[in-house]
């Protein structure tokens, strides 16, 4: 059991490396391609936003690259400097899937605030999992290795509810720009793309962590038998 969970977490791995690199391939390849009407991504989400009686949320830059993120304690749309100044058709997309976010707020869509409810514990499970199970694992203390196991499946539980909060922010991003005429029947599939390979990562994201539950599962059961 040892081994095919190993070897599951070495494919979810190199998937993840697939990805990134897909990701990072299709954004570079369209940040370098301006959408006809020539408009920033902090435009179309200041005039998404504002369509929606969104008046009151904030767009604003930040440091990094896909840094971008809606916050919604300060109800800000922050995205990152290139894309909040690039009128690229990647600057695009990311700024409309932002405001997505802040119209599901807005909204009080479910899943955005069953994730904002179990954050407390996948933060707590991110930052003291690792440790309780090798910890419990080297000490031999196999309860100390169960609870990080626990907070590991909250991290888990945080990432599956992430998936329909972020496809949910795409598909909002992709009627915004095709309903507002920000971008042309053409430039939509490019949208669609950047937007496909961003959601993939959370995909990704949730495999890794399903596959380290199974291999540390694993690991603790093999201890339980000794």
């Amino acid at each position: 059991m040892d081994i095919l969970a190993l070897l599951l977490m070495g494919l979810v791995f190199v998937a993840s490396l697939v990805i990134q690199g897909g990701l990072q391939a299709t954004f570079a390849r369209f940040s370098r391609v301006a959408n006809s009407r020539g408009l920033t991504g902090a435009e179309v989400a200041r005039a998404i936003l504002d369509a929606h009686g969104l008046t009151h949320v904030r767009v604003e830059p930040v440091p990094g690259a896909l840094t971008d993120h809606y916050d919604p304690h300060a109800k800000a749309v922050r995205l990152s400097e290139p894309n909040y100044a690039s009128p690229s058709l990647a600057a695009l997309a990311v700024a409309a899937h932002e405001v997505g976010h802040a119209v599901q707020d807005a909204h009080g869509y479910t899943w955005l605030r069953v994730r904002a409810s179990l954050w407390p514990a996948a933060s707590l499970g991110t930052n003291l999992g690792p440790i309780l199970v090798v910890g419990g694992l080297m000490l031999g203390a196999i309860g100390l290795a169960k609870l990080g196991l626990y907070l590991y499946l909250a991290v888990a539980l945080f990432q599956l509810v992430t998936l329909p909060v972020e496809f949910d922010a795409s598909r909002r991003a992709l009627e915004f720009l095709r309903r507002m005429g920000f971008l042309s029947r053409e430039e939509m599939a490019p949208a669609q793309k950047v937007l496909t390979w961003a959601a993939l990562t959370y995909v990704a994201a949730l495999a890794s962590s399903l596959a380290t539950i199974l291999y540390d599962a694993s690991l603790l059961m093999g201890r339980r038998e000794e």
